[in-house]
């Protein structure tokens, strides 16, 4: 990647197990995990996901947060402090991942019509947890 534009890079999550956590995504999104091998060998502090060629989310594991000393009151948000993660997929993804998340009995919201986003307004969406209880949002604008 040599293109330096403005982009996301990557998403913090607070995560009890991120071994586990990496496995619920590899197997329910079908994100390819980052540095799972190494966190496993404890060479690594925390292991990824892989979202796009750009982007990952990091697993962080939760007994980390009161190393969390870059900004007063950062070691006080682990938990929670993220409202949601929005994922846009192509249309016959978003419906095989709300395929897949019913299969694995992983409950899912309603659908949403029309709800902005950074390409406008997606068609449709709906919400979901992972097992740690961070919210993801899927749509799709196609």
């Amino acid at each position: 990647m040599t293109d330096n534009s403005t982009r996301l890079d990557h998403i913090v999550l607070w995560v009890r197990d991120p071994a586990a956590s990496a496995a619920f995504y590899q197997e329910t999104l079908g994100l390819a995990p980052v540095r799972l091998t190494e966190f496993i060998a404890g060479e690594a502090p925390f292991p990824s996901v892989r979202v796009n060629d750009e982007t990952i989310l990091d697993l962080m594991p939760m007994t980390m947060a009161e190393r969390m000393k870059m900004l007063p009151g950062a070691a006080e948000s682990a938990g929670h402090p993220v409202n949601h993660v929005c994922l846009s997929l192509p249309d016959a993804d978003f419906h095989g991942l709300r395929t897949h998340l019913e299969e694995q009995d992983v409950p899912v919201s309603d659908y949403s019509y029309d709800s902005f986003g950074a390409r406008g307004k997606a068609k449709r969406s709906f919400y979901f947890r992972d097992p740690d209880g961070n919210v993801f949002e899927a749509r799709h604008y196609d």
